[in-house]
Protein backbone atom coordinates (compact mmCIF):
# COMPACT_ATOMS: atom_id res chain seq x y z
CA UNK A 1 0.00 0.00 0.00
CA UNK A 2 1.69 3.54 -1.34
CA UNK A 3 0.44 5.87 0.66
CA UNK A 4 0.46 9.23 -0.81
CA UNK A 5 0.87 12.57 1.06
CA UNK A 6 0.91 15.78 0.35
CA UNK A 7 3.60 16.32 2.90
CA UNK A 8 5.78 13.73 1.10
CA UNK A 9 5.50 14.64 -2.46
CA UNK A 10 6.70 18.01 -1.49
CA UNK A 11 9.00 17.20 0.25
CA UNK A 12 9.87 14.70 -2.98
CA UNK A 13 9.49 17.46 -4.78
CA UNK A 14 12.21 19.61 -3.26
CA UNK A 15 14.52 17.51 -1.98
CA UNK A 16 15.04 16.50 -6.06
CA UNK A 17 15.56 20.16 -6.83
CA UNK A 18 17.97 20.78 -4.73
CA UNK A 19 20.00 17.45 -4.76
CA UNK A 20 19.35 15.08 -7.48
CA UNK A 21 22.01 13.13 -5.97
CA UNK A 22 21.13 12.90 -2.49
CA UNK A 23 21.21 9.33 -0.69
CA UNK A 24 19.51 8.42 2.57
CA UNK A 25 20.42 5.73 5.20
CA UNK A 26 19.62 2.55 4.07
CA UNK A 27 16.70 1.24 5.85
CA UNK A 28 16.85 -2.70 4.78
CA UNK A 29 13.60 -4.83 6.17
CA UNK A 30 14.99 -6.78 8.77
CA UNK A 31 11.95 -8.98 9.48
CA UNK A 32 12.56 -11.78 7.51
CA UNK A 33 9.89 -13.25 4.76
CA UNK A 34 6.95 -14.67 6.49
CA UNK A 35 7.22 -13.04 9.78
CA UNK A 36 3.56 -13.09 10.29
CA UNK A 37 3.74 -16.84 10.51
CA UNK A 38 5.82 -17.16 13.13
CA UNK A 39 6.61 -17.17 17.64
CA UNK A 40 6.88 -14.06 19.50
CA UNK A 41 8.44 -16.42 21.88
CA UNK A 42 10.77 -18.67 19.61
CA UNK A 43 11.10 -15.91 17.01
CA UNK A 44 11.14 -12.91 18.47
CA UNK A 45 8.66 -10.99 16.37
CA UNK A 46 4.64 -11.01 17.11
CA UNK A 47 3.82 -13.60 14.22
CA UNK A 48 0.28 -15.89 14.93
CA UNK A 49 2.48 -18.60 15.82
CA UNK A 50 1.50 -21.48 12.92
CA UNK A 51 3.98 -23.94 13.40
CA UNK A 52 2.77 -24.27 16.60
CA UNK A 53 -0.86 -24.57 15.81
CA UNK A 54 0.21 -27.08 13.44
CA UNK A 55 2.43 -29.16 16.42
CA UNK A 56 -0.73 -29.51 18.01
CA UNK A 57 -2.88 -30.41 15.51
CA UNK A 58 -0.18 -33.37 14.73
CA UNK A 59 0.02 -34.25 18.36
CA UNK A 60 -3.84 -35.09 18.42
CA UNK A 61 -3.83 -37.09 15.76
CA UNK A 62 -6.34 -35.14 13.74
CA UNK A 63 -7.14 -35.19 10.09
CA UNK A 64 -8.34 -31.81 8.26
CA UNK A 65 -11.34 -31.81 5.41
CA UNK A 66 -11.30 -29.44 3.12
CA UNK A 67 -13.10 -26.40 3.16
CA UNK A 68 -13.95 -23.91 0.65
CA UNK A 69 -12.79 -20.44 1.19
CA UNK A 70 -14.66 -17.67 -1.33
CA UNK A 71 -12.11 -14.52 -1.96
CA UNK A 72 -14.11 -11.30 -3.34
CA UNK A 73 -11.47 -9.36 -4.48
CA UNK A 74 -9.81 -8.12 -7.58
CA UNK A 75 -8.93 -11.59 -9.24
CA UNK A 76 -6.54 -14.03 -9.45
CA UNK A 77 -3.84 -15.38 -11.43
CA UNK A 78 -4.76 -19.07 -11.95
CA UNK A 79 -1.66 -20.15 -13.24
CA UNK A 80 0.71 -18.84 -10.03
CA UNK A 81 2.95 -21.81 -9.15
CA UNK A 82 1.74 -21.70 -5.42
CA UNK A 83 -2.56 -21.82 -6.15
CA UNK A 84 -2.98 -23.18 -9.62
CA UNK A 85 -3.41 -26.24 -7.66
CA UNK A 86 -5.36 -25.19 -4.53
CA UNK A 87 -7.86 -23.22 -6.54
CA UNK A 88 -11.76 -24.25 -6.56
CA UNK A 89 -12.86 -26.39 -9.68
CA UNK A 90 -16.60 -26.22 -9.67
CA UNK A 91 -17.50 -29.84 -9.84
CA UNK A 92 -20.46 -29.18 -11.65
CA UNK A 93 -18.84 -27.12 -14.81
CA UNK A 94 -17.28 -28.31 -17.93
CA UNK A 95 -14.50 -26.08 -18.60
CA UNK A 96 -15.13 -24.11 -21.67
CA UNK A 97 -17.91 -25.30 -23.34
CA UNK A 98 -20.02 -22.25 -23.19
CA UNK A 99 -22.71 -24.07 -21.83
CA UNK A 100 -24.47 -23.59 -18.02
CA UNK A 101 -23.89 -27.21 -16.72
CA UNK A 102 -24.26 -27.06 -13.24
CA UNK A 103 -27.75 -24.56 -13.94
CA UNK A 104 -26.65 -22.21 -11.27
CA UNK A 105 -27.01 -19.30 -14.08
CA UNK A 106 -23.35 -18.86 -14.36
CA UNK A 107 -21.93 -19.93 -17.42
CA UNK A 108 -18.32 -22.14 -17.23
CA UNK A 109 -18.02 -20.68 -14.02
CA UNK A 110 -14.73 -22.87 -12.89
CA UNK A 111 -13.24 -21.19 -10.46
CA UNK A 112 -15.64 -18.67 -9.29
CA UNK A 113 -17.16 -15.73 -11.03
CA UNK A 114 -16.14 -12.18 -12.24
CA UNK A 115 -19.44 -9.84 -11.31
CA UNK A 116 -17.71 -6.49 -12.72
CA UNK A 117 -17.20 -8.52 -16.36
CA UNK A 118 -19.62 -8.56 -19.74
CA UNK A 119 -20.77 -11.18 -21.75
CA UNK A 120 -18.68 -9.38 -24.40
CA UNK A 121 -15.67 -11.12 -22.81
CA UNK A 122 -14.62 -7.22 -21.54
CA UNK A 123 -13.72 -6.29 -18.13
CA UNK A 124 -13.99 -3.22 -15.42
CA UNK A 125 -10.67 -2.16 -14.23
CA UNK A 126 -11.06 1.06 -13.06
CA UNK A 127 -14.04 2.71 -11.45
CA UNK A 128 -14.82 6.03 -9.50
CA UNK A 129 -15.20 6.33 -5.96
CA UNK A 130 -18.61 6.13 -4.06
CA UNK A 131 -19.00 9.62 -2.96
CA UNK A 132 -18.42 10.71 -6.40
CA UNK A 133 -21.65 8.74 -7.44
CA UNK A 134 -23.63 9.22 -4.55
CA UNK A 135 -22.93 13.07 -4.55
CA UNK A 136 -23.69 13.71 -8.21
CA UNK A 137 -27.40 11.10 -7.96
CA UNK A 138 -28.47 13.40 -5.41
CA UNK A 139 -27.00 16.38 -6.35
CA UNK A 140 -30.15 18.05 -8.17
CA UNK A 141 -32.50 16.98 -5.08
CA UNK A 142 -30.19 18.66 -2.25
CA UNK A 143 -27.83 21.15 -3.51
CA UNK A 144 -28.27 24.90 -2.53
CA UNK A 145 -31.85 24.02 -1.26
CA UNK A 146 -33.29 24.81 2.11
CA UNK A 147 -33.26 21.13 3.56
CA UNK A 148 -35.10 21.04 6.55
CA UNK A 149 -33.89 17.14 7.34
CA UNK A 150 -36.80 16.55 10.12
CA UNK A 151 -39.41 17.44 7.13
CA UNK A 152 -37.99 14.28 5.05
CA UNK A 153 -39.17 11.03 4.81
CA UNK A 154 -37.07 8.03 5.88
CA UNK A 155 -36.21 7.28 2.49
CA UNK A 156 -35.16 10.61 1.43
CA UNK A 157 -33.37 11.19 5.01
CA UNK A 158 -31.32 8.52 4.31
CA UNK A 159 -30.06 9.89 0.56
CA UNK A 160 -29.54 13.36 2.43
CA UNK A 161 -27.31 11.65 5.39
CA UNK A 162 -25.23 9.97 2.56
CA UNK A 163 -25.86 13.13 0.42
CA UNK A 164 -23.94 15.35 2.90
CA UNK A 165 -21.25 12.74 3.77
CA UNK A 166 -20.18 12.57 0.22
CA UNK A 167 -20.47 16.24 -0.19
CA UNK A 168 -17.97 16.69 2.48
CA UNK A 169 -15.32 14.21 1.86
CA UNK A 170 -15.30 15.77 -1.68
CA UNK A 171 -15.29 19.62 -1.02
CA UNK A 172 -13.30 19.42 1.70
CA UNK A 173 -10.17 17.73 1.37
CA UNK A 174 -7.56 18.51 3.55
CA UNK A 175 -9.00 22.35 2.19
CA UNK A 176 -5.70 22.43 0.31
CA UNK A 177 -6.02 23.50 -3.82
CA UNK A 178 -6.67 20.81 -5.69
CA UNK A 179 -4.52 22.31 -8.72
CA UNK A 180 -1.12 22.13 -7.13
CA UNK A 181 -1.94 18.60 -5.38
CA UNK A 182 -2.36 17.22 -9.24
CA UNK A 183 0.26 18.78 -10.53
CA UNK A 184 2.84 17.63 -7.95
CA UNK A 185 1.41 14.23 -8.23
CA UNK A 186 1.52 13.77 -12.10
CA UNK A 187 4.85 15.00 -12.17
CA UNK A 188 6.08 12.50 -9.30
CA UNK A 189 4.20 9.59 -11.59
CA UNK A 190 5.98 11.02 -14.62
CA UNK A 191 9.17 11.18 -12.94
CA UNK A 192 9.09 7.26 -11.27
CA UNK A 193 7.99 6.20 -14.34
CA UNK A 194 11.09 7.53 -16.18
CA UNK A 195 13.20 6.90 -14.12
CA UNK A 196 12.45 3.19 -13.95
CA UNK A 197 13.09 2.85 -17.90
CA UNK A 198 16.36 4.43 -17.08
CA UNK A 199 17.13 2.00 -14.44
CA UNK A 200 16.52 -1.16 -16.15
CA UNK A 201 18.19 -0.16 -18.89
CA UNK A 202 21.46 0.73 -16.59
CA UNK A 203 20.65 -2.04 -13.96
CA UNK A 204 20.53 -4.39 -17.13
CA UNK A 205 17.77 -6.25 -15.15
CA UNK A 206 13.60 -5.41 -15.49
CA UNK A 207 12.98 -5.99 -11.99
CA UNK A 208 14.45 -5.07 -8.87
CA UNK A 209 13.85 -4.10 -4.73
CA UNK A 210 14.52 -1.06 -3.33
CA UNK A 211 17.18 -2.49 -1.86
CA UNK A 212 19.24 -3.83 -4.97
CA UNK A 213 18.71 -0.40 -5.96
CA UNK A 214 19.99 0.91 -2.43
CA UNK A 215 23.69 -1.31 -3.20
CA UNK A 216 23.21 -0.05 -6.95
CA UNK A 217 26.39 1.85 -8.18
CA UNK A 218 26.49 3.74 -11.35
CA UNK A 219 28.74 6.33 -13.00
CA UNK A 220 26.20 7.36 -14.66
CA UNK A 221 24.03 10.98 -14.36
CA UNK A 222 20.80 9.83 -15.85
CA UNK A 223 21.08 6.71 -13.61
CA UNK A 224 22.64 8.34 -10.27
CA UNK A 225 19.48 10.86 -10.82
CA UNK A 226 16.98 8.38 -10.97
CA UNK A 227 17.96 6.12 -8.22
CA UNK A 228 17.84 9.26 -6.47
CA UNK A 229 13.75 10.01 -7.60
CA UNK A 230 12.77 6.53 -6.54
CA UNK A 231 15.32 5.64 -3.65
CA UNK A 232 14.18 8.31 -2.19
CA UNK A 233 10.02 6.88 -2.70
CA UNK A 234 10.80 3.68 -1.72
CA UNK A 235 12.41 5.17 1.92
CA UNK A 236 9.98 7.27 2.80
CA UNK A 237 6.85 4.61 2.47
CA UNK A 238 9.47 2.02 4.15
CA UNK A 239 9.12 -0.63 0.87
CA UNK A 240 12.83 -1.36 0.31
CA UNK A 241 11.79 -4.98 -0.20
CA UNK A 242 9.32 -4.38 -2.74
CA UNK A 243 9.51 -4.70 -6.14
CA UNK A 244 9.46 -1.85 -8.83
CA UNK A 245 7.03 -3.09 -10.54
CA UNK A 246 4.83 -3.68 -8.08
CA UNK A 247 5.80 0.10 -6.31
CA UNK A 248 4.85 1.03 -9.93
CA UNK A 249 1.73 -0.69 -10.17
CA UNK A 250 0.44 -0.05 -6.37
CA UNK A 251 1.61 4.15 -6.75
CA UNK A 252 -0.13 4.37 -10.38
CA UNK A 253 -3.40 3.25 -9.00
CA UNK A 254 -3.19 5.16 -5.74
CA UNK A 255 -2.17 7.81 -7.98
CA UNK A 256 -5.31 7.33 -10.24
CA UNK A 257 -7.63 7.39 -7.19
CA UNK A 258 -5.79 10.73 -5.95
CA UNK A 259 -6.54 11.94 -9.72
CA UNK A 260 -10.33 11.11 -9.50
CA UNK A 261 -11.01 12.81 -6.19
CA UNK A 262 -10.07 15.78 -7.32
CA UNK A 263 -11.75 15.65 -10.81
CA UNK A 264 -14.86 14.52 -9.00
CA UNK A 265 -15.19 18.20 -7.63
CA UNK A 266 -15.88 19.68 -10.87
CA UNK A 267 -17.30 17.05 -12.64
CA UNK A 268 -19.35 13.55 -12.39
CA UNK A 269 -17.51 10.04 -12.40
CA UNK A 270 -17.92 8.29 -15.42
CA UNK A 271 -20.17 5.69 -14.70
CA UNK A 272 -17.69 2.96 -15.98
CA UNK A 273 -19.60 -0.43 -15.11
CA UNK A 274 -22.33 0.33 -16.97
CA UNK A 275 -20.81 0.39 -20.41
CA UNK A 276 -19.04 -2.95 -19.82
CA UNK A 277 -21.83 -5.10 -17.51
CA UNK A 278 -24.64 -3.77 -18.95
CA UNK A 279 -27.08 -4.87 -15.96
CA UNK A 280 -29.93 -2.52 -14.37
CA UNK A 281 -27.74 -2.07 -11.28
CA UNK A 282 -31.08 -0.64 -9.52
CA UNK A 283 -32.58 -3.90 -9.24
CA UNK A 284 -30.95 -6.77 -7.53
CA UNK A 285 -32.62 -9.30 -8.89
CA UNK A 286 -31.27 -8.84 -12.82
CA UNK A 287 -28.28 -11.18 -10.99
CA UNK A 288 -27.14 -12.85 -13.86
CA UNK A 289 -24.51 -10.63 -15.24
CA UNK A 290 -20.55 -10.69 -15.62
CA UNK A 291 -18.23 -13.34 -16.97
CA UNK A 292 -16.05 -16.26 -15.73
CA UNK A 293 -12.77 -14.71 -16.87
CA UNK A 294 -11.43 -14.71 -13.08
CA UNK A 295 -7.88 -13.23 -14.12
CA UNK A 296 -8.95 -9.98 -15.56
CA UNK A 297 -7.30 -7.38 -15.91
CA UNK A 298 -5.14 -6.64 -12.85
CA UNK A 299 -5.23 -9.81 -10.26
CA UNK A 300 -2.52 -8.70 -8.31
CA UNK A 301 -4.22 -7.87 -5.27
CA UNK A 302 -6.25 -11.13 -5.39
CA UNK A 303 -3.61 -13.24 -6.07
CA UNK A 304 -1.36 -12.02 -3.00
CA UNK A 305 -4.63 -12.11 -0.80
CA UNK A 306 -4.85 -15.68 -1.98
CA UNK A 307 -1.40 -16.95 -1.27
CA UNK A 308 -1.88 -15.61 2.38
CA UNK A 309 -4.92 -17.77 2.93
CA UNK A 310 -3.18 -20.97 1.42
CA UNK A 311 -0.47 -20.87 -1.01
CA UNK A 312 0.29 -24.53 -1.15
CA UNK A 313 2.39 -25.21 2.06
CA UNK A 314 5.62 -26.99 2.27
CA UNK A 315 6.24 -27.60 -1.59
CA UNK A 316 9.57 -26.01 -1.59
CA UNK A 317 8.38 -22.96 -4.00
CA UNK A 318 7.79 -19.07 -2.94
CA UNK A 319 6.00 -19.37 0.27
CA UNK A 320 3.67 -21.40 2.37
CA UNK A 321 -0.03 -20.39 2.95
CA UNK A 322 -1.73 -20.44 6.58
CA UNK A 323 -4.23 -23.51 5.60
CA UNK A 324 -3.02 -26.48 4.29
CA UNK A 325 -6.17 -27.89 2.97
CA UNK A 326 -8.49 -25.18 1.20
CA UNK A 327 -9.81 -24.49 -1.69
CA UNK A 328 -9.75 -21.00 -2.77
CA UNK A 329 -13.19 -19.69 -5.08
CA UNK A 330 -12.40 -16.25 -6.52
CA UNK A 331 -15.38 -14.02 -7.16
CA UNK A 332 -13.79 -10.81 -8.91
CA UNK A 333 -16.05 -7.60 -8.03
CA UNK A 334 -13.31 -4.94 -6.74
CA UNK A 335 -12.06 -2.76 -9.20
CA UNK A 336 -9.92 -0.31 -8.68
CA UNK A 337 -11.89 1.98 -7.28
CA UNK A 338 -14.88 1.69 -5.21
CA UNK A 339 -16.79 -1.73 -5.67
CA UNK A 340 -20.72 -1.55 -6.26
CA UNK A 341 -23.33 -2.77 -3.50
CA UNK A 342 -25.28 -5.06 -6.01
CA UNK A 343 -22.15 -6.99 -6.82
CA UNK A 344 -20.79 -7.48 -3.14
CA UNK A 345 -24.35 -8.18 -2.62
CA UNK A 346 -24.36 -11.14 -5.09
CA UNK A 347 -20.57 -12.30 -4.98
CA UNK A 348 -21.80 -13.06 -1.18
CA UNK A 349 -24.84 -15.38 -2.03
CA UNK A 350 -22.80 -17.07 -5.07
CA UNK A 351 -19.88 -17.42 -2.47
CA UNK A 352 -22.68 -19.72 0.32
CA UNK A 353 -24.90 -21.10 -3.03
CA UNK A 354 -21.57 -22.79 -4.28
CA UNK A 355 -20.64 -24.56 -0.55
CA UNK A 356 -18.50 -21.73 0.47
CA UNK A 357 -17.06 -22.03 4.52
CA UNK A 358 -15.63 -18.36 4.72
CA UNK A 359 -15.51 -15.49 2.85
CA UNK A 360 -12.93 -12.66 2.72
CA UNK A 361 -13.65 -9.33 2.39
CA UNK A 362 -10.58 -7.30 1.81
CA UNK A 363 -12.11 -4.23 0.66
CA UNK A 364 -13.91 -1.54 1.80
CA UNK A 365 -15.57 2.50 1.33
CA UNK A 366 -17.00 5.06 2.94
CA UNK A 367 -20.50 4.94 2.04
CA UNK A 368 -22.94 2.18 1.50
CA UNK A 369 -25.83 3.74 -0.93
CA UNK A 370 -27.71 0.22 -1.46
CA UNK A 371 -26.77 -1.46 2.16
CA UNK A 372 -30.10 -3.46 2.56
CA UNK A 373 -29.02 -5.21 -0.49
CA UNK A 374 -25.62 -6.48 1.31
CA UNK A 375 -27.16 -6.70 5.13
CA UNK A 376 -29.55 -8.90 2.86
CA UNK A 377 -26.71 -11.17 1.68
CA UNK A 378 -25.27 -11.03 4.73
CA UNK A 379 -28.23 -12.60 7.04
CA UNK A 380 -27.79 -15.20 4.03
CA UNK A 381 -24.84 -16.13 5.17
CA UNK A 382 -25.47 -16.44 8.71
CA UNK A 383 -28.89 -18.32 8.27
CA UNK A 384 -26.55 -21.20 6.25
CA UNK A 385 -23.80 -21.01 8.52
CA UNK A 386 -20.51 -19.32 6.64
CA UNK A 387 -18.08 -16.61 8.69
CA UNK A 388 -17.85 -13.30 6.38
CA UNK A 389 -14.42 -11.27 7.46
CA UNK A 390 -13.87 -8.18 6.69
CA UNK A 391 -10.64 -5.65 6.15
CA UNK A 392 -10.88 -2.59 8.63
CA UNK A 393 -9.43 -0.21 6.11
CA UNK A 394 -6.38 1.89 6.18
CA UNK A 395 -7.20 5.41 6.57
CA UNK A 396 -6.16 5.67 10.34
CA UNK A 397 -9.30 6.36 11.65
CA UNK A 398 -11.98 5.32 14.58
CA UNK A 399 -14.59 3.06 12.67
CA UNK A 400 -16.77 2.94 15.62
CA UNK A 401 -17.09 7.10 14.58
CA UNK A 402 -17.00 7.07 10.66
CA UNK A 403 -18.40 4.86 7.90
CA UNK A 404 -16.52 1.32 6.85
CA UNK A 405 -18.66 -0.48 4.54
CA UNK A 406 -19.73 -3.51 4.52
CA UNK A 407 -20.27 -4.16 7.97
CA UNK A 408 -22.41 -6.11 10.13
CA UNK A 409 -24.63 -3.39 11.77
CA UNK A 410 -28.34 -4.03 9.73
CA UNK A 411 -29.20 -0.65 8.12
CA UNK A 412 -31.64 1.14 10.65
CA UNK A 413 -31.41 -1.29 13.66
CA UNK A 414 -29.30 -2.69 16.60
CA UNK A 415 -28.94 -5.85 15.57
CA UNK A 416 -26.00 -7.11 13.72
CA UNK A 417 -24.54 -10.08 12.40
CA UNK A 418 -22.92 -12.91 14.57
CA UNK A 419 -20.72 -14.53 11.28
CA UNK A 420 -18.76 -11.55 11.00
CA UNK A 421 -15.21 -10.58 12.07
CA UNK A 422 -13.49 -6.78 11.55
CA UNK A 423 -9.91 -6.38 10.91
CA UNK A 424 -6.80 -4.37 11.62
CA UNK A 425 -3.71 -4.02 10.87
CA UNK A 426 -1.21 -5.13 13.71
CA UNK A 427 2.40 -4.63 13.11
CA UNK A 428 6.50 -5.30 14.44
CA UNK A 429 8.01 -2.56 15.69
CA UNK A 430 11.00 -3.64 12.87
CA UNK A 431 8.08 -3.37 9.88
CA UNK A 432 7.53 0.29 9.89
CA UNK A 433 10.52 2.70 10.99
CA UNK A 434 8.96 5.43 11.86
CA UNK A 435 6.33 4.12 13.85
CA UNK A 436 7.94 1.08 15.67
CA UNK A 437 4.42 -0.50 17.19
CA UNK A 438 2.61 -3.35 17.32
CA UNK A 439 -0.42 -1.51 15.47
CA UNK A 440 0.24 -0.84 11.91
CA UNK A 441 0.57 3.31 11.45
CA UNK A 442 -2.21 3.18 9.04
CA UNK A 443 -5.04 0.93 10.40
CA UNK A 444 -8.04 1.88 11.01
CA UNK A 445 -9.24 1.00 14.85
CA UNK A 446 -12.11 0.42 16.89
CA UNK A 447 -13.40 -0.82 20.58
CA UNK A 448 -16.81 -2.17 19.33
CA UNK A 449 -16.17 -2.15 15.34
CA UNK A 450 -12.79 -3.99 15.19
CA UNK A 451 -12.76 -7.39 16.56
CA UNK A 452 -9.22 -8.57 16.43
CA UNK A 453 -6.18 -7.18 15.11
CA UNK A 454 -3.78 -9.28 12.37
CA UNK A 455 -0.15 -8.62 10.67
CA UNK A 456 -0.54 -6.30 7.93
CA UNK A 457 2.65 -5.11 7.53
CA UNK A 458 5.60 -6.73 4.78
CA UNK A 459 3.29 -9.21 4.60
CA UNK A 460 5.05 -12.01 2.09
CA UNK A 461 3.05 -13.70 -0.79
CA UNK A 462 2.21 -14.62 -4.34
CA UNK A 463 1.84 -11.92 -6.99
CA UNK A 464 0.99 -12.20 -10.60
CA UNK A 465 3.74 -13.81 -13.30
CA UNK A 466 3.78 -17.57 -12.89
CA UNK A 467 6.39 -17.33 -10.27
CA UNK A 468 6.16 -14.18 -8.85
CA UNK A 469 6.22 -13.10 -4.46
CA UNK A 470 6.57 -10.14 -3.34
CA UNK A 471 5.59 -7.85 0.40
CA UNK A 472 2.23 -5.68 0.20
CA UNK A 473 0.67 -3.66 3.26
CA UNK A 474 -2.67 -3.33 4.40
CA UNK A 475 -6.50 -4.53 6.65
CA UNK A 476 -6.29 -6.17 2.79
CA UNK A 477 -3.39 -8.62 4.27
CA UNK A 478 -4.29 -8.82 8.08
CA UNK A 479 -7.79 -10.22 6.84
CA UNK A 480 -6.55 -13.06 5.05
CA UNK A 481 -4.01 -13.63 7.83
CA UNK A 482 -7.58 -14.13 9.75
CA UNK A 483 -8.95 -15.83 7.18
CA UNK A 484 -6.59 -18.38 6.74
CA UNK A 485 -6.70 -19.36 10.65
CA UNK A 486 -10.46 -19.67 10.59
CA UNK A 487 -10.63 -21.87 7.59
CA UNK A 488 -7.69 -24.11 9.36
CA UNK A 489 -9.74 -24.30 12.31
CA UNK A 490 -12.60 -25.81 10.29
CA UNK A 491 -10.16 -28.02 8.63
CA UNK A 492 -10.10 -29.96 11.68
CA UNK A 493 -12.97 -28.86 14.19
CA UNK A 494 -15.74 -28.61 11.13
CA UNK A 495 -18.58 -28.78 13.34
CA UNK A 496 -18.24 -25.28 14.72
CA UNK A 497 -20.40 -22.52 13.70
CA UNK A 498 -19.57 -19.29 12.93
CA UNK A 499 -19.70 -17.71 16.06
CA UNK A 500 -17.72 -20.17 17.42
CA UNK A 501 -15.37 -19.71 15.30
CA UNK A 502 -15.64 -16.27 16.34
CA UNK A 503 -15.25 -16.58 19.50
CA UNK A 504 -11.95 -19.06 19.06
CA UNK A 505 -10.28 -16.51 16.99
CA UNK A 506 -10.99 -13.52 20.02
CA UNK A 507 -10.76 -15.29 23.06
CA UNK A 508 -7.44 -16.77 21.99
CA UNK A 509 -5.58 -13.54 20.87
CA UNK A 510 -2.07 -12.37 22.16
CA UNK A 511 -2.01 -8.93 24.27
CA UNK A 512 1.13 -7.37 23.73
CA UNK A 513 2.68 -5.77 26.85
CA UNK A 514 2.38 -2.38 27.94
CA UNK A 515 0.98 0.55 26.10
CA UNK A 516 1.20 0.12 21.68
CA UNK A 517 1.04 3.44 19.44
CA UNK A 518 -2.37 4.40 18.30
CA UNK A 519 -2.28 4.07 14.53
CA UNK A 520 -2.16 7.99 12.94
CA UNK A 521 -1.05 9.45 15.70
CA UNK A 522 2.56 11.17 16.55
CA UNK A 523 3.10 8.36 19.29
CA UNK A 524 -0.28 8.80 21.87
CA UNK A 525 0.08 5.31 23.98
CA UNK A 526 -2.95 3.25 24.44
CA UNK A 527 -4.51 -0.14 25.37
CA UNK A 528 -5.02 -2.77 22.29
CA UNK A 529 -8.27 -3.33 24.32
CA UNK A 530 -8.60 0.36 23.42
CA UNK A 531 -8.60 -0.26 19.65
CA UNK A 532 -10.72 -3.58 19.58
CA UNK A 533 -13.20 -5.55 20.85
CA UNK A 534 -10.46 -8.70 21.49
CA UNK A 535 -7.87 -6.43 22.67
CA UNK A 536 -5.22 -8.57 20.72
CA UNK A 537 -3.39 -9.66 17.93
CA UNK A 538 -4.40 -13.47 16.48
CA UNK A 539 -2.75 -16.32 17.48
CA UNK A 540 -3.46 -19.27 15.64
CA UNK A 541 -2.00 -21.17 18.29
CA UNK A 542 -4.62 -20.33 20.90
CA UNK A 543 -7.23 -20.93 18.28
CA UNK A 544 -7.09 -24.64 17.37
CA UNK A 545 -6.35 -25.53 20.87
CA UNK A 546 -9.30 -23.43 22.20
CA UNK A 547 -11.47 -25.19 19.11
CA UNK A 548 -10.50 -28.63 20.45
CA UNK A 549 -12.27 -27.60 23.73
CA UNK A 550 -15.74 -26.97 22.14
CA UNK A 551 -17.92 -29.51 22.88
CA UNK A 552 -21.46 -30.56 23.56
CA UNK A 553 -24.06 -28.41 25.92
CA UNK A 554 -21.09 -25.40 26.43
CA UNK A 555 -21.59 -24.42 22.78
CA UNK A 556 -24.69 -22.62 23.83
CA UNK A 557 -22.69 -21.21 26.33
CA UNK A 558 -20.12 -20.15 24.26
CA UNK A 559 -22.44 -19.23 21.21
CA UNK A 560 -24.52 -16.58 23.90
CA UNK A 561 -20.99 -14.63 25.78
CA UNK A 562 -20.04 -14.03 21.77
CA UNK A 563 -22.87 -12.08 21.43
CA UNK A 564 -22.80 -7.98 21.64
CA UNK A 565 -25.07 -5.80 23.05
CA UNK A 566 -27.97 -5.53 20.89
CA UNK A 567 -27.46 -8.49 18.71
CA UNK A 568 -29.99 -10.70 20.30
Amino acid sequence: MIRVKQMLLALFLLTISLSPFAQGTSSKNQLPKGWHLLDKEKDGVYGISLEKAYDFLRMKNLKSKTVLVAVIDSGVDTLQEDLKQILWVNPGEIPGNGIDDDHNGYVDDVHGWNFIGGKDGRNVKDDSQEEGRVYYQYKEQFENKNIRRDSLNAEDRDHYDMWVIARKKIMNDDGVSSSVDLLMLRRVVNACIKSDSILQKSMGRAEYTGNDLDSFQTSEVDARTAKSILLFLFKENKIMDMTNTTFLSEFKEQADREEKKMEIKETAPKNYRAEIVKDNENDINDSLYGNSDVMATDPMHGTHVSGIIAAERNNGKGMNGIADNVRIMMIRAVPNGDEHDKDIALAIRYAVDNGAKVVNMSFGKNLSPEKSWVDDAVKYAEAKGVLLIHAAGNDSEDVDSVGNFPNPVFKNSTLRANNWITVGASSDPMAEEGFKSYTASFSNYGKKEVDVFAPGTRIYSTLPGGNKYGNLDGTSMAAPVVTGVAALILEYFPNLSPAEVKYCIEKSVSIPAGKIKKPGSDGELVSMSDLSESGGIINAYGAVKLASTLSGPKKKEIFKSTLKKGRD
